[in-house]
This record gives structure tokens, sequence and C-alpha cells, in this order.
């Protein structure tokens, strides 16, 4: 499968369906978050990224997990209000998932390894994947990759053309 539209995720905290397919047309930054995390304060920065360009289509997916450091150790209500009262985070959320263990692991993160290898997996929190309109894959960037940085606006930019 070629496309994450496929693929699945829940809401978080109400655990409804989060069908990839119906972000087809826009593209989808998905970033795995954690609320204990020294790069915490990107939240911040992802909420701005959406803010400035859902307009024209960009989607910011936050994807709690606690599998780097046990930093998103809370339930799924806390994970929301924390994102609430202290980021004001309007952008869609899943429940949290798991990464790591390949058993364990979220078909999304599964399909990205074999999209992009193993190496595309994230390796800490606030790893960032970039899908096109259409579901396929476009970029990785890591977790020091700030929200605001030039590569990942300038790919963000290019996949809403």
């Amino acid at each position: 499968m070629s496309s994450a539209h496929a693929l699945s995720f829940q809401t978080l905290a109400k655990g409804e369906p989060l069908p990839l397919e119906s972000l087809a047309g826009k593209a989808v930054l998905v970033v795995n978050v954690a609320s204990a995390c020294g790069l915490t304060p990107q939240y911040a920065g992802l909420e701005a990224l959406y803010q400035a360009h859902k307009d024209q289509g960009l989607v910011v997916l936050g994807i709690p997990c606690n599998d780097f450091g046990a930093q998103e150790s809370g339930s799924e209500t806390e994970i929301a209000t924390f994102c609430d009262t202290r980021y004001r985070v309007t952008f869609p959320m899943t429940g949290k998932v798991a990464i790591l263990d390949a058993a364990e692991r979220h078909p999304f993160y599964g399909w990205l390894a074999q999209e992009a290898g193993e190496n595309a997996l994230p390796r800490w929190n606030f790893h960032k994947v970039l899908l096109a309109k259409d579901g396929t894959l476009t970029g990785v960037f890591g977790s020091r990759v700030e929200p605001q940085a030039a590569e990942l606006t300038d790919a963000i930019k290019a996949a809403l053309a």
C-alpha cells in the first residue's frame, strides 16, 4: 500500500474513528507527541504552523506515544486537558499508540517502516512525518527539526501546492 489513506486512528479521549482517508486532499503532518518531554514546547510551534496553513489544506495530527522515555504516561483525558490548557491545541489528536515494539506498533508506523525503512521511524518524541494530499509519504523530519524550520515549512508549502 503506497497511501496512508487506508489507515485509521482513534480520536483522543472520545475514541471515535479517524480514518486518514477523511483527510484526502489535505497535506498531513503526523507528529508523535509527549507532554513531559524537553521538546514539548514544540506544541506551540505546531499550533502556530497549523493556524498559519490550515486554510490552505494543512492538517497537523498529534499522536501521543509513551514509548520514548515514558514521557506520555497520563490518561487520554489528562493528555487532552494538558494540550488544551497549556498550549491551546486545536489540531486533531489521536489516542495513544505504540511505535517501538513491532508487535504492538500502530499500523501507520508499520506502513512508514515499509515505505521508508526502519530508519524513518521515530527515535524520540516530536518526530514529524509529512504526507502529500494523496496520502503518500513526502518527508520525514527528526525530533529536533522545529515546526518553523525552513526545511519543514518549505516541504509543507510544496505539499500544499
